[in-house]
Formats: C-alpha cells, sequence, structure tokens
C-alpha cells in the first residue's frame, strides 16, 4: 500500500555500467527502505564532492550495503522516522551526511548522522555542510587536536574543504596558512580568515611556511594532494606537529626520506570518512550540534557556495569540480 506522504518511485542520478566510460543519467528507481534508526529525508538539495567523481570513475565504491546513488550529504525534510527514533520527527528541516543517496528525491539517513538546519541557513546552504564539515572536524580537531595558538595549514584553500578549514581552524583561535592556485583564489583565502595564502604556482610553500612562523613550521597539515608534497610537508611541519592526508590529487604514491618524520617526531595520519561506523559519525555530529552550529548561527562561519545546478544537471555539475576553478561548494537542488 502506498504510504500518502511519500511516492514508491523517485527520480535519481544513476551511474551508468553498461559503457566504457561510466556517466551520470537521470533515471526512475525506488523509493529507499529505511531502517528503525533511519529517517527518510525528501531531499532539497545535495551537495556535490570530489569522492562523488571518483566513484564515477570507479575508484571509490560505497561500502556494503550502501546505496550506489553518489552523494555524501544533503538537506531536505523528515517524511518518516524509524521505530527506535525520537530526536527526529516528521516536518523536521535536517542536513545530513550519507554513505551515499544524495543525489535523488529521497534518501534514507542514519537518524545519528543528521544535524538541523541552522537557523539563517537556506536548505541550498545547509546540503554544503555535512562532508566538509564532518571531514574537518573529524581530521583536524578530533585526530589532530589543532589547538589555540597554533599554526594550521591547509592545502587547496579554495576546495570545499579548504573554505571550511579555514573557517572553523580560524574560528577557534589558530593562526591559518593556506596554498591556492591564483592570487585571486588566494585573496578569497584571506577573505575568509586566512592569515597567509600562497599560490603555489610561483611560491614555495615550504619557504612561506617557514617565514610566517619564524622558521618554526606549522603545528597542524592537512593534505589533500598527497603526491610530492608528502616530502614538503615534512620540511614545512614544526616539531611534532601532526600530518593528516585526507585525498590524492597528486596521486597516492610517494617518493620520499623519512628521516624528518623521526627527527621531528612527526605524526602522520590517514582517513576515510565514508566507511566508519554510524556511532561515529553520530559523535561527530554531536560535537558539531555543540560547538560549530552556534557559530554558524551566529554568522561567524558559513559555507561557501560557489554555483548551484538542478538535479538533472548532475554532469555539468561533476564539470566544474574537474575544471578547478570553483570557490566553495557545487550544489544540486531539487525540485
Amino acid at each position: 500500500m502506498s504510504n500518502p506522504d511519500f511516492p514508491d518511485r523517485m527520480k535519481a542520478i544513476e551511474i551508468t555500467k553498461d559503457t566504457d566510460k561510466p556517466a551520470l543519467v537521470a533515471g526512475d528507481v525506488a523509493v529507499p527502505e529505511y531502517g528503525p534508526d533511519d529517517v527518510l529525508v525528501k531531499v532539497a538539495a545535495s551537495g556535490v564532492n570530489r569522492p562523488d567523481l571518483m566513484q564515477v570513475a570507479g575508484m571509490y565504491p560505497p561500502p556494503p550495503g550502501a546505496s550506489e546513488i553518489p552523494g555524501l550529504e544533503l538537506s531536505g525534510e523528515v517524511v518518516a522516522v524509524g521505530a527506535n527514533v525520537s530526536a527526529w520527527k516528521v516536518g523536521d528541516k535536517v542536513c545530513a551526511l550519507v554513505t551515499g543517496g544524495g543525489y535523488a528525491e529521497y534518501a534514507a539517513v542514519p537518524a545519528a548522522q543528521c544535524l538541523p538546519v541552522p537557523k539563517g541557513l537556506s536548505m541550498t546552504q545547509a546540503a554544503g555542510l555535512s562532508e566538509t564539515f564532518f571531514t574537518v572536524w573529524h581530521n583536524v580537531f578530533d585526530k589532530a587536536g589543532l589547538q589555540a595558538g597554533e599554526t594550521f595549514l591547509v592545502h587547496g584553500g579554495t576546495s570545499g574543504i579548504g573554505t571550511t578549514a579555514i573557517q572553523l581552524a580560524k574560528a577557534f583561535g589558530a593562526k591559518v596558512i593556506t596554498t591556492a592556485g591564483t592570487d585571486d583564489k588566494c585573496q578569497a583565502c584571506r577573505d575568509l580568515g586566512a592569515d597567509v595564502a600562497i599560490n603555489y604556482k610561483t611560491e614555495d610553500f615550504v619557504e612561506k611556511v617557514k617565514a610566517a612562523t619564524d622558521g618554526k613550521g606549522a603545528n597542524v597539515i592537512l593534505d589533500m594532494v598527497a603526491g610530492d608534497y608528502v616530502s614538503r610537508n615534512f620540511k614545512a611541519a614544526a616539531f611534532e606537529a601532526r600530518i593528516l592526508i585526507i585525498a590524492f590529487l597528486r596521486g597516492p604514491k610517494a617518493e620520499t626520506n623519512f628521516t624528518p618524520l623521526l627527527l621531528k617526531r612527526l605524526t602522520l595520519m590517514g582517513s576515510t570518512l565514508r566507511a566508519q561506523p554510524v556511532a561515529n559519525k553520530g559523535a561527530i555530529a554531536d560535537a558539531l550540534r555543540e560547538k560549530v552550529w552556534p557559530l554558524i548561527e551566529a554568522g561567524k562561519i558559513a559555507p561557501v557556495i560557489y554555483k548551484t545546478f538542478p538535479l538533472a544537471q548532475a554532469s555539468e555539475a561533476h564539470a566544474i569540480l574537474k575544471g578547478g576553478a570553483h570557490i566553495g561548494k557545487v550544489i544540486l537542488e531539487v525540485d
């Protein structure tokens, strides 16, 4: 029997598997089933992230049991709740981290991974929060333990991760250094609060970090580049610095001298968020709600939205990320 609150079928963006070159196509699929610890969300908008591009390319498959529809974050309205869910009710406006399924009209979401849409933000803005804020908080604050007064270096300052990391680190009292590929992007980073922005195409970020820290180096480094940046991060790091690698834009392999790792007593870490247990993601959500959501509602931190597209134009949205000219997030809006 059909539920009057939502249909049995929905529009979604799927990844073709019957061609040599995978692509995104609009499809008609069943509305997902939700479990006792889940909520069903009528999606208003979904954020576009580089892992989505990797999934299309066959390089980042969803964990077992997760939706094969791309999309790792969304905003929308709760239309049904599981039997064990008490924190949310039908009609609540939420934004959420998901393991897949964001590029669709409806998504089943673990209740623990939902957060309220911050006051003052639109659904489109809220759709660009979860993936980057969960990732930055988990890595920079939980794992690396960034403290007020420390120096933080983030590569790719105008990416979704970068714009989030700059604002969060600055809000919690760190000195922020970032890298970007043009002078205009460097200025955008400074506008977001970066103390130093380095054009990596014309400047040596190791030298610039050393100059900005009186030769001491950065205490925490968030790296999405890897490749040859691994050895350069060692040089830019302070004694007992924490270095986190969360992506491989220059490839997952590097030839490096590990001597600085020992002599500087560095900590090198890596992580992915998608396959972590719901309980872990729920703990991150709780921390964000307590410590970060008030800053968003006070207007001290905001998601940076570069461009929006209708859901049917997901391929065009992916092309923006591939091109690399964006500053902030690209969002798909669901009609």
